[in-house]
Order: structure tokens, then C-alpha cells, then sequence
């Protein structure tokens, strides 16, 4: 059975999405604080892993304008 347009679209929404990047920012800084705890800690990759919290947590600020506009003064 073909999937109907209204799942296809749920699945592609802008909420659901943001669903998607909060989960993974939230998985993000679970690895982080692990990864400082370590010993050594691995530079690099706490860097890399800090920059990619950054760009999501910059993506869910667009998606989050997107979906709820601030209303006008």
C-alpha cells in the first residue's frame, strides 16, 4: 500500500524536523560531557562535536522562526 500524501508530508514537516535536530543537539551534548570527562580528552573531536551543536542549534533557531514567527512589535 502507497504511503498517503498527508504521512509523506508529516514525515517532511517542519515540526517533525524540528523534532529530529532537538533530539540530536540533545545527543550531542550527552557525547560532549562524556568526552570531557575522559582522560586524555580528545581535542579535536570535542571540537568538531561542539561546532556541529553550534550549527544545529542554529538550524533549530531558523526552523523554530519559521514554524512560530515572532510576532510584530
Amino acid at each position: 500500500m502507497a504511503p498517503d500524501v498527508s504521512d509523506e508530508d508529516n514525515l517532511h514537516s517542519p515540526q517533525r524536523r524540528l523534532i529530529e535536530l532537538r533530539m540530536e543537539h540533545a545527543d550531542l551534548d550527552s557525547l560532549i560531557d562524556r568526552a570531557a570527562e575522559q582522560t586524555p580528552v580528545d581535542e579535536l573531536s570535542l571540537r568538531r562535536m561542539k561546532k556541529r551543536r553550534l550549527a544545529l542549534r542554529d538550524m533549530i533557531s531558523r526552523l523554530e522562526c519559521e514554524v512560530d514567527p515572532p510576532e510584530p512589535a
